[in-house]
């Protein structure tokens, strides 16, 4: 088979325009020294998406300075243990509820993008709320072996800074984070009874609160402060197993309002799957409705009542 000439001259375009491209891919590149060799002082230029995200996180805290929300919403992030700044945080839950909200729309119509948008915010705050009660239970669960571990340090004659620096080494989080910052904030100036006194404020322990006045009267009265740290230790070791006791007894209470809260829930599920036109009396006419609100209102009152009942304070 003879092949045209015009196809000869575009098989050997065609063949060139491959070889060039290959040779592009696979071809080093020409030697470069990076920035920071050349320029050691200089910082490298970030990318787009980099100055984007500073400007609209620069615009965040505007807003949030505006309304008088940094302090508050940096205490509720420093008590849950997130390193995050304020600012980036609000700036990634607006994205995520963005995001929330254009795939419900997507899916489902407005209706899920709304209940989406909503469930994002609330979820986040749920969440900070939970890390910031799951730590304050770990500290407060952890802090008669710290006593016990800085009455040692001062018995072997290490000094009170000493001795709380030996906890932040030793004991576990969130007690060593807590320690550390408190011997961080000392070595900056800032007065060791200060200090303290914010530390039992942020972490809402009343145990740790009689801790600061031990170590306080001790420096102004002096005194064998180990044998005050022993003496406060045995007492929170008490309360925390008085605690546990009041826990493992109220826990088959707690699961009894999860299990009442849940079962209507359950059986609304059962019958629209099981039987659809059951239920849809209610959603016909003005008294379903009312019935509707009416059952709402009594589910939220009961579920507020066995809260009550269920929570123990100690």
């Amino acid at each position: 088979m003879t092949i045209p000439g015009p196809v000869l001259p575009a098989f050997a375009l065609f063949g060139v325009v491959v070889l060039l491209g290959l040779y592009l891919i696979l071809a080093p590149g020409p030697a470069r020294v990076p920035i920071e060799r050349r320029r050691p002082q200089a910082a490298p230029a970030p990318s787009r998406l980099t100055a984007a995200t500073t400007v609209a996180t620069g615009l965040v805290e505007k807003v949030l300075k505006r309304r008088g929300g940094v302090e508050g919403g940096s205490a509720v992030l420093q008590r849950a243990g997130v390193k995050m700044r304020l600012q980036d945080l609000a700036l990634l839950i607006i994205a995520v509820t963005l995001a929330a909200i254009a795939v419900g729309y997507v899916v489902a119509g407005p209706l899920l993008a709304l209940v989406l948008g909503l469930a994002v915010p609330l979820g986040a705050r749920l969440r900070l709320g939970a890390m910031a009660s799951r730590r304050q239970r770990l500290f407060a669960d952890q802090l008669d072996d710290s006593m016990q571990l800085m009455a040692t340090s001062l018995r072997a004659g290490h000094s009170l800074l000493q001795s709380l620096n030996s906890v932040s080494r030793e004991a576990e989080e969130p007690t060593a984070g807590e320690f550390s910052r408190i011997i961080n904030e000392t070595r900056v100036g800032r007065d060791l009874s200060l200090a303290l006194d914010e530390t039992a404020e942020r972490m809402a322990s009343d145990d740790f609160v009689w801790v600061t006045q031990a170590v306080a009267i001790n420096r102004e009265v002096g005194g064998n402060l180990a044998e005050v740290l022993d003496g406060v230790g045995h007492t929170i070791r008490e309360r925390n197993q008085i605690r546990r006791q009041v826990k493992a007894l109220a826990a088959e209470g707690k699961l009894s309002a999860i299990v009442l809260m849940a079962l209507p829930f359950g059986i609304i599920t059962f019958l629209l799957i099981a039987n659809p036109t059951y239920l849809a009396k209610f959603t016909e006419t003005v008294i379903g409705y009312i019935l509707m609100a009416v059952a709402a209102l009594l589910l939220v009152v009961g579920g507020l009542w066995l809260r009550k009942v269920v929570s123990f304070k100690f």
